[in-house]
């Protein structure tokens, strides 16, 4: 028998924060375990103009992002759009994307992947190669890529 899956309520005081250096960051709000592999998600916060992910492609889930303030530029298997706040972006799995806050524009997102895999790990990984404890090559073994679902381009 499957175990059953109880409702999980994060408030904002409990979700754990990985700063970025220009001055955004993540808000860890649920991981793959905490909903029984239905999803995971967390929200960024980027400073204004800054990257937010390099081409990547994930294998087994898809990616919703929500712009809940400023402007974003997501490129989508080589097309590039612009999303304001409120808009909504899906993301199949398989399809190369990278996405960062549009020029002249912060910007503050919601960010849902389904099924859920464990990925804090991953966005603590971020964190600190962000803040030069580590480097971007600790990520690339397939083994990493695998584990988090994230396939860098």
């Amino acid at each position: 028998m499957s175990e059953i899956q109880k409702a999980l309520v994060v408030h904002a005081e409990e979700a754990e924060r990985i700063g970025l250096p220009h001055g955004g960051g993540f808000r860890l709000l649920a991981d793959g375990r905490d909903t029984g592999g239905a999803l995971g998600a967390n929200r960024l916060s980027l400073g204004e103009g800054a990257a937010g992910a390099r081409p990547h492609f994930h294998a087994l889930s898809t990616e919703l992002f929500h712009v809940l303030d400023g402007v974003v530029r997501f490129t989508l298997d080589g097309v590039t759009s612009i999303v304001a706040a409120g808009g909504l972006v899906s993301v199949p799995p398989g399809t190369p994307h990278s996405f960062g806050a549009a020029p002249g524009s912060a910007a503050e997102l919601l960010v849902v992947l389904t099924p859920g895999v464990d990925r804090f790990g991953y966005f603590r990984a971020l964190g600190r190669i962000q803040h030069g404890l580590g480097t971007f090559d600790d990520l690339l073994p397939a083994s990493e890529q695998d584990r988090y679902d994230v396939h860098f381009v």
